[in-house]
């Protein structure tokens, strides 16, 4: 209400980036508990503001962004949409959270407003600064791969592009990577720097501690998308019974 009564009911760009369980997140990594461990209600502090409270804004985005025919809407996520990472609860809010953008976007795509999963990097936050890089008793690699990572600024800038890209809607309803927008658009992060592409081999080796072996490998060697989704995507992992083939189904 206070945008339409604001701005004239202009809303141009919604991030939904809100997110409440990051001292959660590190709690449970300290404990080693597994989801059957944890109270049931761990979800809710994983997903309600970070899942939930995404879908509600995007709602009433929408419903000033369709009739302007006009507006660009993004999930910030994470590659635990894609492979395990931190918890149960995490992984489900962020697969939850890039099928969002897929589905949105084709609803949207005809009254020409986009949606996209926006994947960055290893982020330096002051939260994660303190506990991770600063922190006690934590992996060297995992404090290594923060302690070189991207700002919360570089994000923004992708966002900024996004925004300016006149061919945004080629882009609606998929999943995007900061790094990879960088080297699109040619912007860097705010200390200069390029932050590491996860979709690069010599990243992905660097970042198992093969430094050496990094070294020699080309930093244009890249995984595409599709084997990234691949390799990890439950349907392609069947097993055979009796001559029939049973693919799971997430009912």
């Amino acid at each position: 209400d206070r945008i339409q009564q604001e701005q004239n009911g202009q809303l141009d760009i919604l991030i939904n980036n809100a997110y409440k369980a990051v001292t959660g997140i590190f709690d449970s990594m300290k404990e080693k508990n597994s989801f059957w461990q944890q109270e049931p209600e761990f979800w809710d502090e994983v997903n309600n503001v970070g899942l939930r409270n995404h879908y509600i804004c995007s709602v009433y985005a929408a419903r000033l962004m369709v009739p302007r025919k006009k507006g660009l809407i993004v999930n910030v996520s994470s590659p635990g949409g894609l492979q395990y990472l931190f918890n149960v609860a995490y992984g489900i809010g962020k697969a939850a959270c890039d099928r969002m953008a897929a589905d949105c976007a084709l609803e949207l795509r005809k009254h020409n407003v986009a949606f996209i999963s926006l994947w960055p990097g290893a982020v330096k936050t002051e939260i994660v600064m303190d506990k991770i890089v600063n922190g006690e008793n934590i992996e060297p690699s995992v404090a290594k791969m923060f302690a070189e990572g991207e700002t919360t600024e570089y994000a923004g800038k992708a966002v900024v592009h996004l925004a300016g890209d006149p061919n945004i809607m080629k882009k609606s309803g998929k999943i995007l990577f900061t790094g990879l927008l960088g080297e699109e658009y040619g912007f860097k992060d705010i200390d200069g720097r390029t932050p590491p592409i996860w979709t690069s081999l010599k990243t992905m080796v660097n970042s198992a501690g093969y430094t050496r072996l990094a070294a020699w490998i080309p930093s244009f060697i890249r995984f595409p998308g599709w084997l990234l989704a691949a390799g990890s995507h439950q349907v392609l992992r069947h097993s055979t019974c009796d001559g029939f083939t049973h693919l799971p189904v997430n009912l």
